[in-house]
């Protein structure tokens, strides 16, 4: 009988933390349904996070405006309207050391000036860059 008592208070102590750190990870839910979801900086106004993250990462990357900056990649622009498939090992590699010379918080920038020159990303690189933004995310 001590040992089921035992059993049931810990039972009871496990859920009453984990109820804790829910309300502590996500107080969202416990706001009424009325109340505007949280916004990210790289969301356009208006705009709201579709719960799949994955797509939500490409959008962010996607230009929100016609502003080209550039990264000290000028070398970068002979790569217009190139085809994915085509470029050397050679050519992925000058992607992969711009990109890794760049602070994370940079790289989707980066991207997004890319897309406006109309450079096409290597896939290699493009997988890279969709996981930089994903972490930068999830910070």
């Amino acid at each position: 009988m001590t040992g089921a008592l035992i059993i049931l208070l810990f039972l009871i102590l496990v859920g009453v933390v984990l109820r804790f750190l829910d309300k502590r990870r996500s107080p969202a839910r416990d706001t009424d349904a009325t109340a505007e979801p949280e916004r990210t900086a790289d969301e356009p106004d208006g705009a709201e996070c579709c719960g799949q993250h994955l797509v939500c990462e490409k959008l962010s990357l996607a230009p929100l405006s016609g502003k080209i900056e550039y990264f000290d990649d000028e070398e970068l622009d002979r790569f217009r309207q190139r085809e994915p498939d085509s470029f050397s090992e050679q050519e992925i590699e000058e992607f992969r050391e711009i990109l890794l010379s760049m602070r994370p918080e940079e790289v989707p920038a980066w991207a997004r000036s890319l897309q406006l020159r109309e450079v096409t990303i290597p896939p290699p690189i493009r997988e890279e860059i969709l996981l930089i933004a994903s972490d930068l995310r999830f910070k």
